[in-house]
C-alpha cells in the first residue's frame, strides 16, 4: 500500500491546498469590501491505518477547513457621509432584508442578520440601507424620556415630516446689574439721578411709575434715559410666530441693603405703549436677590412670582403677536433667575454685564440632516436649529461568534452553535467612519506563494509515485 498510500496522501494534499487557494483568492477579491472578514485555512492530518505503535505508523492524508476571523477587526477609515458607521470593539449591526414592495411600501423578511458593513445611507422611504441591501434595525426612542422603547429592534425609518412649533414656556435670564446704572440722566453730582425719572425721586419729568410706558411723547424718551438695556431674546408662540423680548432695567430705590430695580419688556408699540412693567427685584447687601414683587406690574401680563427665582407672565403681546394664553398656567412664560443667575454688583461702566438669555421655544422646522452621534443614536437635525434623537442602534454580540454562518453581503446569520444575539453590550459606534476588510493583500500573497509551492510539491509526489509504479510493472514484464 506504500505507493498507493503516497498517491492518496498527495491527492489529499492537492485538494487541501486547492481549498486554501480558494480562500486566498476570496480574501484577495474582497480586500476592499467594507466589513469583510477573511477566511484562513487550517490543515488537519488523518492517520492511516497501521501498527499500534508510532514506529509502525506512517504519515496519513490531510484535509483543510476554513477558520473564521470574525474577532479580528479591520482598519477604520474616516468618511464624509454622516450615516456611515464603524464599530470599535466587538459586536454587529442588526439588519434584515426586504421581502416585497406592496402598495408603494417595502415589507421586510422575518430573518435577522448581522454585519460589520456600516455603509448605510437613507433611501427615499427613509430607511437605512447599506450597499449590500441590508436594512438597519434599532430601538425607537421615547421623545419625552429619550429612553429606548421595547425589547426587539425594528427597521429604522426616518419621518421627513416637519417638526411642529413649540411655544416658549421658560426664559432663563442671567445678568449682573450695576450698583449705579450709567443712564443718560445720571449725574454723579446730582442725588438720585441714577433712579427712574418719575418725579418722586426728586428729578423733574413726567410720572414714569405707570405700568405701561407710552410709545410717544416724553414718557418713552424719559424712560429710556432713566434705564439700561438688559438684553434680548426671541420667544415663540404656539404657532411658531416670533415674539421678540427686549428687556430694560430701571433702578427705583437705592436704600442701602435693599436696592430695588424694576424690570420692563418692550411691547413693540403694542396698544399705544412701549414697555410693560414685569415687576420689582430687591437686592440685599451682598448683591443677591432677596425679594421679587409684582407690585405695579401691568395687569395685561398677569404677573405672578415664585419666591426669589422667577416671574411668570400669563401672556404677552409684542408687535401684535401674543405668546402664552390668558388663564392657562401650562401655556404661560416663566422668566427664571434660578441658581442665583441675577445679581447686583458694583461696575465702573454702569451697565448690565454677563447678560445671557435663553428660551425653550422654537418655530416649525424642516428636516435637514440625519447623523449618528458618539453614543450610537440616530439624530435628526431641523432648519429651526433643533435636533431630535430618534433611534438607538444596538450592537449584537455572541458567545461563539466564530460559529456564525456566513451569508452574502459581508453578513452573518446566527446558528445553534453561535447562540442567540445579546443586544445589551458590544463596542462603540463610530460615526462618519467605515471598517475596512481585515484581509491584507501582502499577507495573502505570502500565503499564496506557500500554497503554490505546497501544491507543486504534492503534484510532484503524484508524478514520482506514478513513475515508481511503472518501474514495478516493468519488473514483472
Amino acid at each position: 500500500m506504500g505507493i498507493y498510500g503516497a498517491i492518496n496522501s498527495a491527492v489529499s494534499g492537492l485538494s487541501a491546498q486547492a481549498t486554501a487557494l480558494e480562500n486566498i483568492s476570496g480574501n484577495v477579491a474582497n480586500s476592499q469590501t467594507v466589513g469583510f472578514k477573511r477566511l484562513d485555512t487550517t490543515f488537519s492530518d488523518l492517520v492511516s491505518g497501521g501498527g499500534s505503535t508510532q514506529a509502525d505508523q506512517v504519515s496519513g492524508t490531510t484535509y483543510a477547513t476554513s477558520r473564521a476571523t470574525n474577532t479580528i477587526g479591520g482598519d477604520i477609515s474616516s468618511n464624509d457621509v454622516d450615516t456611515y458607521m464603524a464599530i470599535n470593539g466587538e459586536g454587529y449591526f442588526v439588519v434584515t432584508q426586504a421581502a416585497d414592495f406592496v402598495d408603494g411600501s417595502t415589507t421586510f423578511a422575518d430573518d435577522t442578520f448581522y454585519t460589520r458593513a456600516g455603509d448605510f445611507e437613507v433611501n427615499k422611504e427613509g430607511y437605512f440601507v447599506n450597499q449590500s441591501g441590508y436594512y438597519l434595525k434599532g430601538f425607537p426612542l421615547d421623545p419625552a424620556t429619550g429612553n429606548p422603547v421595547g425589547d426587539n429592534p425594528s427597521v429604522i425609518q426616518i419621518n421627513s415630516q416637519p417638526l411642529a412649533a413649540s411655544s416658549t414656556t421658560t426664559v432663563n435670564y442671567q445678568a449682573s446689574l450695576p450698583r449705579v446704572p450709567a443712564t443718560t440722566n445720571y449725574d454723579p453730582n446730582t442725588a438720585n439721578s441714577e433712579l427712574l425719572n418719575d418725579g418722586a425721586n426728586g428729578a423733574p419729568g413726567p410720572n414714569l411709575g405707570a405700568t405701561e410706558i407710552g410709545d410717544t411723547g416724553t414718557l418713552e424718551a424719559d424712560f429710556l434715559a432713566s434705564s439700561i438695556s438688559g438684553g434680548s431674546v426671541t420667544a415663540y408662540n404656539s404657532n411658531g410666530s416670533e415674539v421678540p423680548l427686549n428687556v430694560r432695567w430701571a433702578k427705583v430705590d437705592n436704600t442701602a441693603g435693599a436696592e430695588v430695580w424694576s424690570m420692563y419688556v418692550d411691547t413693540g408699540g403694542e396698544a399705544g405703549t412701549s414697555y410693560y412693567k414685569v415687576g420689582d427685584v430687591t437686592f440685599d447687601g451682598t448683591g443677591q436677590v432677596s425679594a421679587l414683587a409684582n407690585t405695579g406690574a401691568t395687569a395685561a401680563l398677569g404677573v405672578t412670582t415664585s419666591g426669589t427665582t422667577s416671574f411668570t407672565l400669563d401672556e404677552i403681546t409684542v408687535g401684535g403677536v401674543t405668546a402664552g394664553t390668558a388663564g392657562n398656567a401650562a401655556d404661560s412664560i416663566t422668566i427664571s433667575f434660578a441658581n442665583g443667575s441675577l445679581t447686583q454688583f458694583a461696575d465702573p461702566d454702569g451697565i448690565a454685564t454677563s447678560v445671557n438669555l435663553s428660551q425653550n421655544g422654537y418655530a416649525a422646522g424642516e428636516l435637514t440632516n440625519i447623523a449618528i452621534d458618539e453614543s450610537g443614536r440616530v439624530i435628526a437635525s431641523y432648519s429651526n436649529n433643533q435636533t431630535r434623537a430618534l433611534y438607538e442602534i444596538p450592537l449584537a454580540t455572541f458567545q461563539a461568534e466564530q460559529s456564525l454562518r456566513r451569508v452574502d453581503g459581508a453578513a452573518f446569520a446566527a446558528t445553534s452553535d453561535s447562540g442567540d444575539a445579546d443586544l445589551s453590550g458590544g463596542g462603540a459606534v463610530i460615526s462618519n467612519a467605515l471598517e475596512l476588510s481585515n484581509a491584507d493583500i501582502a499577507d495573502e500573497f505570502s500565503k499564496l506563494i506557500i500554497t503554490q509551492q505546497a501544491y507543486s510539491a504534492n503534484s510532484r509526489i503524484v508524478t514520482s509515485a506514478d513513475e515508481m509504479l511503472d518501474s514495478a510493472l516493468n519488473m514483472v514484464r
